[in-house]
């Protein structure tokens, strides 16, 4: 047999080489979201029950090559911690200048869909490992897309819930774990390397945190659900400094108002205004008010009664929840879980009330956000996300609905900044999952797009399993 010299050999070699190669890298994951389809409003009286949804989801399941094989091969703290600051992922590259990412504040859970005990300290049937924050990139062009490029790992989970609602300027995104009473603070200016800058409890004799927005002169506010321990008496407002210590801190508590609890709340710069919600996170008690208070010293100025209000024959589900700055920067809504929309009156005087001004129909609504002229708004009991036109504050209007199967819940919703997408998690089917929906800017018009995350996978620090996502926000 007569021998092929040694150039042609290579040459035959180099051009294996790439299709060698390409056999033995392992398949990636096709994220499937079915289309959103316009249906009719539905009606349905749903009651909160210890702020879960119990609905059984579909088996769903992907996978992910891990970085780190294990939990030992992270360093420990003194305390018996592993490192809040692990390794990278192996395949992670230097972060691109404008390349987007997603920021996912979840927890470890071996069973998502169970229901959760709301009592601290209660052993949670969910199984829950630790609270981490995941990066993903989520460049629509991305192949795959919505790789992991991060994972930090923090304390024991008990309930990840929000985080700030958009990821501060600084760079700087509050997370908190509202069952453990735990508030974490990263620093996510490089996204694949986000670094825990601290972590704190109760402030005072403030407890229980919940929100938090980042203030025009740098500093964060948020709001305590409690003071004197768990569901004792009201919580109120405290005013963090970029590196962390208390600016001040005030009493949400009114005389005649024992039920209030500092929910969320919303921003006015122009008016020197800052308007909070009052829900209790146990459902164990419905106030139906919202506060409003000077912006520069956090002094109370009114405690507002939503019209129509009477404790004793509404739900608890029809406390404020989540109000909202328009496009104006100076027109506040106020939604309450009972899905009313309210507008503040007055807000620039000392007097200030609430005016009903729309009722989408619904009887469960959760999380909004604002995208120029519309507020796009989570309904649980619709299985729905709504975009609503407020042009006109007078006249608010539906003018596009993306229709979820009926076992997804939404609950959480943030919008790109500078794009046209949404980031949605909730509760059902959806648990571990992180949808992506699109609005178009001019007319409102929503689509839900064909990708999402499954948060079923095996995670670089060793857990294998699934997790719960609640807070999560876009970022570069």
């Amino acid at each position: 047999m007569k021998r092929l010299p040694l150039a042609c050999l290579l040459a035959a070699l180099a051009a294996a080489l790439p299709l060698l190669l390409a056999a033995t890298r392992p398949p990636q994951p096709n994220a499937k979201a079915g289309p959103g389809l316009p249906g009719p409003s539905a009606r349905p009286s749903v009651k909160r029950v210890a702020w879960r949804s119990h609905a059984r989801p579909r088996a769903s399941q992907s996978h992910l090559a891990a970085a780190w094989r294990s939990p030992e091969r992270q360093r420990a703290d003194p305390a018996g911690n592993r490192s809040p600051h692990p390794k990278r992922p192996s395949g992670a590259t230097k972060a691109k200048s404008g390349e987007p990412h997603l920021f996912v504040w979840a927890m470890e859970s071996r069973h998502p869909h169970a229901a959760m005990e709301m009592k601290p300290g209660v052993r949670s049937p969910q199984g829950l490992g630790r609270d981490f924050l995941a990066v993903f990139n989520v460049a629509p062009g991305a192949k795959p897309f919505g790789k992991l490029v991060a994972m930090l790992p923090v304390g024991q989970a008990s309930m990840a819930h929000h985080t700030s609602y958009a990821l501060p300027p600084d760079g700087h995104l509050y997370a908190n774990d509202w069952l453990g009473n735990q508030t974490y603070v990263f620093n996510l200016h490089n996204p694949l390397h986000p670094r825990l800058l601290r972590q704190f409890g109760s402030v005072g004799n403030f407890s229980y945190p919940h929100s938090f927005i980042y203030l025009p002169n740098g500093n964060t506010l948020a709001t305590f659900q409690y003071s004197g321990g768990f569901n004792h008496a009201t919580g109120g407002l405290v005013e963090f400094a970029p590196d962390g210590h208390v600016v001040r801190s005030v009493s949400a508590a009114v005389a005649g108002y024992p039920n209030i609890r500092p929910y969320s709340l919303a921003v006015v710069p122009a008016l020197d205004r800052v308007v909070s919600s009052s829900a209790d996170m146990m459902g164990a008690q419905p106030s139906r008010v919202a506060q409003v208070w000077r912006l520069s010293d956090l002094t109370l100025l009114k405690t507002m009664v939503l019209p129509g209000s009477d404790p004793r024959t509404l739900p608890d589900v029809a406390d404020s929840s989540e109000p909202r700055v328009l496009a104006d920067g100076r027109t506040v809504v106020v939604p309450d879980f009972y899905c009313g929309l309210y507008r503040v009156d007055g807000l620039a005087g000392n007097n200030p009330t609430l005016r009903a001004i729309y009722d989408p129909g619904y009887r469960f609504c959760e999380v909004p956000v604002v995208e120029g002229q519309y507020l796009i708004w989570n309904t649980q009991s619709g299985h729905a996300i709504l975009s609503i036109d407020m042009h006109d504050p007078e006249h608010p209007h539906e003018v596009s609905r993306i229709l979820l199967p009926p076992s997804n819940d939404p609950h959480w919703i943030a919008a790109e900044p500078g794009g046209d997408r949404l980031v949605i998690t909730g509760y059902g089917a959806m648990e571990t999952e992180v949808l992506f929906a699109a609005i178009n800017r001019s007319t409102g018009q929503l689509r839900l797009l064909p990708y999402k995350l499954n948060l079923t996978r095996r995670w670089p620090n060793g857990w294998t399993g699934s997790a719960i996502p609640h807070g999560a926000v876009f970022g570069n």
